[in-house]
C-alpha cells in the first residue's frame, strides 16, 4: 500500500522528501526507481522515462506487515516514482493505477501512471516548533494543584483525598498565585512547559463549560496574577499552554444565555445547533432537542461552521497568546471541531507567534488534522494504550509491543511525531500509579518508556510522587504539600529528576531513530537510540543479561544482569 500524501510521502525539510510504503512481511526487498518528472520531456511526449533506482533500507515491523522508507533529495524540487516489489518467488512494479510485471514496463504506446511529489512548495512545508522536541511537560489542574491565600468556608481543608462521585461544586480552593509559589519546584524537577486545565470563568471545578473566555475565574485569581504566573514561569525557562475549549461553551457564556432568553429571535441562533424550540434545560441532549457535548446539556455545542463563531474564538486564541505570551494551546475535542475553523485559528495565531505550540485532544488516527495546516501534533493517546496495554495483557511479548510503538511512530510525518505530546495519564483517565497495580517497578517501567521515545513527554501533577487516583473525578486530588515539603517522596521523586535528567543530557533519547533488540516471545524489551544508548525493561519472569558502558539510570540492574522488574538506560 502506498499512497503520495500525509506519512507515506511528504516533506520533511525544505529539500528533502520522505518516501514510505508498508507490505506484507512476504517481501523481501522494495526498491524505488525515482527521478525528475520532466527528465526526458515532457509528459504526453514519445520519450521514455526512467530515473535511478534506490534500495529501501530502512525498515520497520508491524503487527502484520513491513513498512520500508527513503529519504529522497529531488534535484529540482519535484518527484516521480515507482516500486519494484520482490518476494522469494515473485518480482512486480506498483504503480499507482496497480501492479505490473516487469515485461508489461515496455509496451508500445503504454505511459505508467507513476506516483508524484509535484513540488517542493515551501508555504507548504509543514513546520512544527522546534523547543517542544526538548520540552518536558507538566499537567496541572488548577483546582487541586496548589493554593496560596485563606481559606474561605465553602472551601474544603486541603487534604489528598479519595474522590467520591462527581461533585462539581467541590471547592478545595486550589489558584494561580498556588501555581506561581511552586514554580521554582517544578524548575528543579526538570519540567520545561506547563499544560493548564481551563482556567477561564466557569461555574465547576473542572471548568469545561466556560462562561467567559476573555476572564480568568475568579476563584484561580485575576488577569495580573495569570500575567506574574507566566512572567516567573518564562524567566525560569517554562512554556505555558492553556487549554481551550471551542467545541462547546457553557449554557451562562452570553450568546447561549441570549438563545434561551430570545429562542429563535435570537441574533445567537446559528451559534448553536439547535433542533427544537423553547431550549429547556432538565436533562441529558439524547433526545437531540440541541446537540452538546457527550449528552451534556451544561455543554451546548458550537456552530464552529458559521464564520461568526469561527472570528471570535480566533480572536479568543489571538487574545491569550498576544496579551500574556501564552507558548501554546490545547485545544479540547479537537475532532469536533470544524476543519475550516481550525485552519483559520493556525493561520491567526501563527501570524503573531510561529513558535506557538497548536495541540489537539484526539483519542484516535489523527492524519486529517496533520497536515500543516491546523495542529501541530496531538495527545498521543495511541502510544499511551500501547505502552500501558503491554503490562495489562500479560501474555503480550516484547515483539508485540515492538510492532506497537513502530505502529505509533509511522502515523504521521516526522515533524508532528517529534514533537507528540506524549503522556501516561491526564486528568481523563486513571492515574499512572492506580493503571499499574500500584507496582513500583512498573511504574517505573512505563517512565523509562516515555522518557526514552520520540516526542515530547508529559507527566501529570502528582506523578513524580506516585500519587494514587483511580477514574474521573478520583484522578483528581489535591497535591499533599505538607508531605512533599517534609520529604515523605525525596527517593520517589529523585528518580523522576534523574529520568529527567536522563532524557536532557542524552538526545539519542528523542530521536526516531529506535532500533529493537532480541523482540520475541519474550518480554524483556531491548531499545538501542541512535546506536548509542541501550534502553532496557525487564518484564518478564527471567533475568535479563546486558551490555554496556556507562549507567544513566537504573533499577534492578546488578552488574549486567536487570533483574525481574527492573528498568535501565545506559550507554554503550
Amino acid at each position: 500500500m502506498h499512497n503520495s500524501r500525509d506519512n507515506m510521502c511528504y516533506q520533511s525539510s525544505p529539500d528533502e522528501i520522505v518516501i514510505s510504503i508498508q507490505t506484507g512481511k512476504d517481501i523481501t526487498s522494495v526498491e524505488i526507481q525515482w527521478g525528475d518528472p520532466f527528465e526526458a520531456g515532457i509528459m504526453g511526449g514519445a520519450e521514455a522515462w526512467s530515473g535511478k533506482t534506490e534500495k529501501l533500507t530502512d525498515v520497520l515491523e508491524l503487527e502484520n506487515h513491513l513498512w520500508w522508507s527513503i529519504r529522497l533529495k529531488p534535484p529540482y524540487k519535484r518527484c516521480k516514482y515507482f516500486f519494484t516489489i520482490e518476494s522469494r518467488d515473485e518480482r512486480l512494479c506498483y504503480f499507482e493505477d496497480g501492479f505490473y510485471g516487469e515485461n508489461e514496463l515496455h509496451i508500445p504506446g503504454k505511459r505508467m501512471q507513476c506516483f508524484f511529489f509535484p513540488w517542493m512548495n515551501s508555504s507548504d512545508f509543514f513546520e512544527t516548533p522546534k523547543w517542544v522536541e526538548d520540552a518536558v511537560w507538566y499537567q496541572i489542574f488548577p483546582e487541586r494543584f496548589a493554593r496560596v491565600g485563606e481559606y474561605e468556608p465553602h472551601l474544603k481543608p486541603w487534604k489528598s483525598e479519595k474522590i467520591r462521585g462527581f461533585n462539581y461544586k467541590l471547592r478545595y480552593g486550589g489558584n494561580l498565585k498556588g501555581v506561581t509559589s511552586r514554580l521554582e519546584y517544578l524548575h528543579n524537577l526538570g519540567i520545561t512547559a506547563i499544560y493548564f486545565n481551563p482556567i477561564f470563568k466557569s461555574p465547576t471545578d473542572h471548568k469545561y463549560n466556560i462562561d467567559d473566555y476573555y476572564e480568568i475565574d475568579e476563584e484561580f485569581g485575576t488577569k495580573d496574577d495569570f500575567r506574574e504566573l507566566c512572567s516567573k514561569a518564562h524567566s525560569l525557562g517554562i512554556k505555558i499552554m492553556l487549554d481551550m475549549v471551542l467545541n462547546h461553551s457553557g449554557i451562562n457564556f452570553p450568546p447561549f444565555a441570549d438563545l434561551m432568553k430570545n429562542g429563535e429571535r435570537s441574533k445567537y441562533r446559528d451559534w448553536y445547533m439547535v433542533n427544537k424550540f423553547p431550549i429547556t434545560l432538565n436533562k441529558e441532549t439524547r433526545d437531540g432537542r440541541f446537540y452538546s457535548f457527550a449528552f451534556t446539556q451544561f455543554m451546548p455545542k458550537l456552530n464552529t461552521n458559521n464564520p461568526e463563531v469561527m472570528d471570535y474564538f480566533a480572536g479568543v486564541c489571538e487574545y491569550w497568546v498576544k496579551q500574556f505570551g501564552v507558548d501554546g494551546l490545547r485545544f479540547d475535542v479537537a475532532n469536533e471541531v470544524s476543519h475550516k475553523f481550525l485552519k483559520l485559528i493556525r493561520s491567526r495565531v501563527k501570524a503573531i507567534n510561529p513558535d506557538v505550540y497548536l495541540l489537539a485532544e484526539i483519542w484516535h488516527d489523527s492524519t486529517q488534522w496533520l497536515r500543516g495546516d491546523e495542529f501541530d501534533s496531538i495527545m498521543n493517546y495511541p502510544l499511551t494504550e500501547t505502552i500501558s496495554g503491554f503490562w495489562l495483557n500479560k501474555a503480550l511479548s516484547s515483539k508485540q509491543l515492538e510492532q506497537g510503538i513502530n505502529r505509533c511512530a509511522v502515523m504521521y510525518p516526522e515533524q508532528s511525531s517529534r514533537v507528540m505530546f506524549n503522556l501516561l495519564d491526564s486528568h481523563d483517565t486513571e492515574r499512572l500509579y492506580y493503571r499499574c497495580g500500584h507496582d513500583e517497578d512498573i511504574f517505573f517501567q512505563h517512565l523509562t518508556l516515555l522518557f526514552s521515545l520520540y516526542g515530547s513527554p508529559c507527566i501529570y501533577y502528582g506523578t513524580e510522587i506516585m500519587l494514587d487516583g483511580a477514574h474521573d473525578p478520583d484522578c483528581r486530588r489535591c497535591m499533599p504539600w505538607d508531605e512533599i515539603d517534609s520529604g515523605k517522596y525525596d527517593g520517589i521523586m529523585q528518580q523522576v529528576k534523574t529520568l529527567i535528567k536522563a532524557r536532557k543530557e542524552n538526545p539519542e533519547l528523542k530521536s526516531l531513530n529506535t532500533e529493537f533488540v532480541g523482540s520475541g516471545d519474550n518480554r524483556h524489551i531491548r531499545m538501542i537510540k541512535d546506536k548509542r544508548v541501550l534502553v532496557a525493561v525487564n518484564a518478564d519472569s527471567t533475568p535479563m543479561k546486558l551490555e554496556y558502558s556507562d549507567i544513566i539510570f537504573a533499577r534492578g540492574l546488578n552488574a549486567n544482569t536487570l533483574e525481574c522488574g527492573g528498568c535501565a538506560i545506559c550507554r554503550v
